[in-house]
Order: C-alpha cells, then structure tokens, then sequence
C-alpha cells in the first residue's frame, strides 16, 4: 500500500534571540509586498487589443451565492450578428476578470502571423469572451455564470451553427464543468468542440513550502488595496479546487493530496456529471513537454535562502517522494518552522507549463534567486492533457513521456504539446496554429 503524502511541521523555539519588538516588526513590514501572492496578469500584446462589439451581463446562483460574470462578444461581421461562436473562458486568479487584456493577450501576433482571436475572425467565425467578477471563487458558481453564457450564445446566435466551448486554465476546468452538468440535465448545449487551454484537468501544483510562507509572514505585512492580505488567493475556494496538494496554514501537519473538503466536494460533483462532457470533440493543449523533459530544478535543494534580523526563510524544490524530506523552513522573532513531506514527487521540475512561484516569493521577500530558479512547474503536461489516472492519489509518474496509447486512454480526443516548458498560458506559435486548424476546419 502506497504512503499518504503528507507535511509534517516541526515547531521550536529560536534560542537566544528575544521577542521582537513593535519597531521591529514594522521594519520588517515596510519591506514586504502588500500584494496578493502568486497572482499576476496576462501582458497585453502591442496592437493585439480591440473593443468589444458587445457586452452582456451573466450570473448563476451556486449555495445560495449569486457569482457574476460578463461576456464580451467580438462579431466576425457585425451585419451578419453571432453565426459561428468560439466561447472562450477565462482562468484562474484574484478578482475580477479583465477581459479586453484576455483578448490583447490571446490576440498576440507571432511568425509573422495575425493573433489567435484575428484568425477565428477572419474566417467568420466570432469570439466570445467569458470572464467572471471573481475568479478565485468556487468552480461550481464561476460554471454557472459560464452556463448563463452558453445559453445566451445560443439564444442569440443567428442560424444553426454549433459551438465551440472552453477557456484558459481555470476556464477550461469552468466550461467543462459547465457542459458536463448540462448534458446530466438532459440540456443541449449545441456544441461541438471543447477546447482547454493548458488546463490542469488533474490539478495543479504550487509548491507547498511557499504556500506555507504565504501564510506565515501575512500577519505582520499591510494588506494591499481594499484590505486583500497576501494569502487571500492560495486560501481562496478556486485554489482549494485546483491544488492536488494544498496547505490551510503554516503550522499545518497531515494529508495534503486532495486535502480540502472543497476540493474533495468539487471532484465529486465532477463525477456525478460524468467528469467530462460526452457530446463534444475535446481538444486540449499543454504548454509543456510530452517527451518527459522537465526543467532542470534539483529536487530537495534550496531554491532561496532569505535572511533578516528577526527573520528568516529557506524554501528548497520539492523532494521527490521519500520520507520525512526537507523543503524548508521560516522564523518569526522566537517562533521557528521547518518542514518536511511524504510521499509527495518533485513536482516543481515535472514537464508543463510554469509559474515564476518561487520568484515571486523571493521578490515579495527581497530575497535573492537565480534566474533559474524563478520559475517551477504550475501545471504538469499529464494533468493538462487529461491523462487516465487518479486525481486523488495522483497514481502518475509526473515526468512520464507521453505517449500515444496514453492519450487515447486519456479522456480527451486530442492533444497539442508545447515545444518546450513554457510559462503556463504562454502563446506559442504551433498550438495556436493547431486550434486555428481544428476549430476553424
């Protein structure tokens, strides 16, 4: 029987060293971010923008919460109105979406070539963009202002033409969400080809030792603008839902692959949905490698070291399954951490699409990273290409070289890989080619 994989929190006491003191704690203060952690925002591309033909309203009700939404619709010929719809949601993050940055950045020229969204168009088909006011809220009510918008493409679309539904990150994990729970209802979608974008079907990974930090030094920094404290995103429902392994605070010990109820909830509505939607083709693309080439991080070194008067913080890359395996530690005045985990792989070199974790944790510190070491693994190739294994117990090798057979055993139709481990939603030229080849054929 496989072991559980676990943290454990050792908690000691700093020898020789006093309680700091009110002046000392807002020094150290003045030099953390006050920002939500491992958030960021899309680059808009130069030119790539253009104003929305139309924009609706959306929501849906999901534990008596009504979650909102808008769609902003761009017509191939705005005489014509909706023909051939390309629905389009967007992923995961803090607040609100911005939808007219979702379009620039998707809409990025590359080779020579018009963006994405100035393909579809050219060849009549028009894009709806789906974006939400709060993107780290629950799944489940972000796919029901998803679902508002399905129905409302369909409501105005001029002819017959059937659909294409999906989105980026999250917003795949939405729509699929979406489209599975209106074919249980026995609702015809009137779509014919899914899409996600580097979405992480099996769940994604942020390192725990800096989910840890997140929570650690948030009670002595600021809260950033509107009272939004630095843990806020990694805490929130959409984090708990995606996260194979997640953390509920720093002092946190025990089981961390699908350790919140959320998660363990929204996979099981999952399944009374039947996990995928039946109907459609399903397309999906990763911005990772399938050939098992990861990125070159030395599983279980350190990735900072950080150092300041009255405290202190070491985050190594995740330790490759093992037991009892350091990844770091931290320490606050007299209170001093340091952690270790079971049986979880070293996720933060898997081949996939990445996130500049570890940076933006050393920047919120001022601490100093090698370039190098910025960037680990956000969503490994074999969640986003929906690949036939457990997303409980992640029964996986994550460095797998994909195969074939592995795909047709996966649940999506088929796959487009990254030619290398990319920063996860990055634009690259062949997978945008190749959506524009399937969606438009």
């Amino acid at each position: 029987m496989a072991q559980e994989s676990r943290i454990d929190v050792a908690l000691a006491l700093k020898e020789g060293q006093a309680e700091p003191g009110s002046a000392e704690v807002a020094e150290l203060a003045a030099t953390l971010a006050p920002e939500v952690w491992f958030a960021g925002a899309l680059e808009r591309s130069e030119g790539g923008g253009r104003q929305a033909d139309v924009v609706w309203d959306l929501s849906g009700t999901y534990k008596d919460k009504t979650a909102r939404g808008k769609a902003a619709v761009y017509y191939a010929n705005p005489k014509l109105g909706l023909r051939r719809p390309f629905v389009f949601a967007d992923g995961f993050n803090y607040g609100p979406s911005d939808l007219p940055g979702l379009f620039a950045y998707f809409n990025t020229p590359y080779d020579g070539k018009q963006g994405l969204f100035d393909q579809l168009l050219g060849q009549g088909i028009d894009v709806v963009l789906l974006g939400f006011e709060e993107r780290h809220t629950y799944i489940q009510a972000n796919a029901e202002v998803a679902i508002d918008g399905i129905l409302r493409v369909i409501a105005e679309r001029v002819g017959d033409e059937r659909l294409t539904v999906g989105g980026v990150s999250m917003g795949g994990i939405v729509t699929r969400f979406a489209l599975a729970k209106l074919e249980t209802q026995k609702v015809d979608h009137q779509t014919r080809t899914y899409l996600s974008y580097d979405s992480p079907h099996n769940g994604a990974w942020i390192p725990l030792i800096l989910q840890q930090l997140a929570y650690f030094f948030e009670d002595v920094t600021p809260a950033g603008p509107d009272g939004v404290k630095q843990a806020d995103l990694i805490r929130s429902p959409a984090a708990q839902q995606l996260l194979w392994a997640w953390v509920e605070n720093s002092k946190y010990s025990g089981p961390v692959a699908t350790s919140s109820p959320l998660r363990k909830e929204f996979l099981e509505d999952l399944r009374r949905f039947g996990d995928y939607p039946a109907v459609p083709l399903k397309l999906g693309v990763s911005n990772g490698r399938r050939d098992g080439v990861g990125l070159p991080l030395p599983a279980g070194e350190v990735a900072f070291d950080w150092q300041a008067l009255i405290a202190s913080a070491t985050a190594r890359f995740q330790a490759d399954r093992g037991e009892k395996q350091k990844i770091g530690g931290m320490h606050l005045g007299l209170a001093v951490r340091r952690s270790t985990t079971t049986d979880v792989p070293a996720l933060d070199g898997a081949p996939g699409g990445t996130l500049d974790s570890f940076g933006k944790v050393a920047d919120a510190l001022k601490a100093k990273i090698s370039d190098d070491f910025r960037s680990g693994t956000f969503v490994p190739s074999v969640s986003a290409a929906a690949l036939a294994f457990d997303p409980v117990t992640w029964d996986v090798v994550p460095t797998l070289s994909i195969t074939d057979a592995d795909l047709e055993n996966g649940h999506l139709d088929e796959v487009a890989f990254d030619t290398d481990n990319h920063e996860h939603s990055h634009i690259s030229g062949g997978l945008i080619d190749w959506i524009v080849a399937r969606v438009g054929r």
